[in-house]
């Protein structure tokens, strides 16, 4: 009888801890991003019989370059966000001493493909523009012009005066040691 009442006690708990608001909250959880990206336009500059260090210069470093395998090597891409299914690429180079024999592995997705998956659905507004006009310029220029002139002579009068920079008092700060007694 004892058992029975117990077993039901457990089962009562966990249900109220599933209806419990506390347990609905789930935490923040770090995106994690391992290894070299390689885009479809990467791929489609390899060619058979190009040297190490250019294929280096297009793919970037190894991640895994083994001492056993030296004629190989392997680029692996993992990125793991919450709330989205993880990703995983991965790419093997292989050569015949110094030239590029073959390349194979996953369908890498373009530039542009990655880039749209990784977006998160933040919205941030609209961009401001990035150029300015020709009266924005000359405005500029002005205003540029005319605050050093006067600073040039506030800073001249200021130095006279025994301040800091541009008529800002010059600050003193106390010693950092006790003086000795």
């Amino acid at each position: 009888m004892a058992c029975v009442a117990l077993s039901g006690c457990s089962t009562q708990q966990r249900a109220s801890s599933s209806l419990n608001p506390v347990n609905w909250l789930t935490p923040y959880k770090v995106d994690v991003i391992q290894g070299n990206f390689i885009s479809k336009e990467q791929v489609e500059a390899l060619k058979p019989g190009m040297p190490r260090t250019q294929v280096k210069d297009i793919l970037g470093t190894p991640l895994v370059a083994s001492v056993f395998h030296a004629d190989r090597w392997d680029y692996v891409f993992t990125l793991k966000r919450q709330g989205v299914e993880p990703q995983s690429y991965r790419y093997a180079v292989y050569f015949k001493g110094d030239q590029l024999e073959r390349f194979e592995g996953d369908t890498m997705p373009s530039e542009a493909e990655f880039i749209a998956k990784l977006d998160n659905s933040r919205k941030f507004g609209k961009v401001p523009v990035l150029e300015a006009t020709e009266e924005q310029l000359k405005a500029a220029e002005k205003s540029s012009v005319r605050s050093t002139s006067s600073s040039a002579s506030t800073a001249s009068t200021a130095n006279r005066a025994g301040s800091g920079p541009a008529g800002v008092p010059a600050t003193v700060y106390p010693p950092l040691e006790s003086p000795k007694q």
